[in-house]
């Protein structure tokens, strides 16, 4: 049997019609670029996650970085987050000029530890940017705590946990702004590269609505921006796939479910939920220390699985590391993590037969060691 990592192609064949007629709908309405579906697709964003506004754009990269922007972050200032995140939560930082301080992650969920915040906040500190790191919402609470106790402003990296929650709260009303992205291989995912930032701020909203498009808001009127706009196909076919969010992210809390109770009494160090959270599984991680072993034994077998993200932030060979005084944080969570994660499969689309088929070869790779 074969087991793909991703279900994108399954996911098409699943909506086919809706997609197909959506994007010949945008084709034959003559409009490309912020069009009738950016506007829908930003209405219907603000009603599902509850904030105020959302504002679209080509990358969550850009959603941070823009956000940061919009709050005069720059050269000088230091804006907090992990070390065991995708490059960009980071780099987002580094790009307005700020220098980012990687705080360590917990042992058990990978995302920032709240314990180990207060220690790196200095009279520099202008924010901080918890990752919601496999769908697993970061503290809030906490955060939010620490935040307002330092005049902290707060951005959720929600790259990877579109339609998590607390049991108490939405991401976002803990915060003072949330980005995601919808690149492909997220839980609400383009057929290419998109992004939004949503805020309840006005004035925010409309600094990125703004440097988003050239610094204009009127045609041939401009000062200085950046081109960032979602495409209006992007933006249909996401409008299809929000409807059915909910239920994707049901799939994947239900097959990451079944992977946990079958590899229950092996050697690997399985996912956490933790109580109070709903965790939508963007990726099932597990971690050994034989990741690279356990994950060739796997491609051998027809199963895919895939390493997020298997170098630290700051052990990354292109980080624009300062001088000797900015020196590379102690993260030994996170350099452990990045040493032996390893992504299972998990999609919406995957069956509960493949599942167990990953399972079973993972259980004959263990009785081989």
């Amino acid at each position: 049997m074969e087991v793909q990592f991703y279900g994108h192609v399954r996911q098409y064949l699943n909506h086919k019609d809706e997609f197909d007629k959506a994007i010949q709908d945008v084709l034959m309405g003559g409009v490309y670029t912020l069009g009738p579906n950016v506007s829908k697709f930003e209405e219907e964003l603000q009603a599902y996650t509850g904030m105020k506004y959302a504002v679209t754009l080509n990358s969550g990269t850009d959603a941070l970085w823009f956000a940061l922007l919009g709050w005069g972050i720059g050269k000088g200032d230091e804006v907090i987050t992990c070390s065991n995140s995708f490059f960009a939560s980071a780099e987002a930082i580094w790009l307005t000029g700020a220098t980012p301080v990687l705080c360590d992650c917990r042992p058990d969920t990978k995302n920032i530890d709240v314990s180990k915040l207060e220690a790196l906040i200095t009279k520099k500190t202008k924010a901080i940017i918890p990752v919601h790191l496999y769908g697993q919402p970061a503290e809030m609470p906490k955060v939010k705590e620490i935040a307002d106790k330092y005049g902290l402003k707060v951005l959720e990296d929600c790259a990877q946990a579109f339609g998590a929650k607390g049991d108490t709260f939405k991401l976002g009303d803990l915060s003072d702004a949330v980005a995601t992205s919808f690149i492909t291989a997220k839980n609400l995912g383009c057929w290419g590269d998109g992004g939004a930032m949503f805020t309840n701020d006005e004035n925010l909203a409309a600094y990125v609505k703004k440097i988003r498009n050239h610094g204009s808001t009127k045609r041939s009127h401009h000062s200085i921006g950046y081109n960032s706009r979602l495409d209006e196909i992007q933006a249909a076919v996401l409008r299809i796939k929000l409807k059915y969010i909910d239920q994707y992210n049901d799939l994947r809390i239900a097959r990451a479910a079944e992977y946990t109770q079958q590899l229950q009494g092996t050697s690997l160090k399985l996912p956490v939920a933790v109580a109070g959270y709903r965790h939508i599984y963007h990726l099932y991680v597990i971690e050994t220390p034989k990741r690279d072993d356990l994950q060739a034994f796997l491609k051998s077998k027809g199963v895919i699985a895939l390493t997020n993200y298997p170098i630290a932030i700051h052990q990354q060979e292109g980080y624009p590391w300062g001088t000797d005084s900015d020196p590379k944080p102690c993260a030994a969570n996170c350099e452990q993590n990045a040493a032996e994660c390893l992504s299972l499969p998990i999609n919406p689309e995957i069956t509960s037969e493949e599942v167990k088929y990953v399972c079973d070869c993972i259980k004959e790779w263990e009785a081989k060691q």
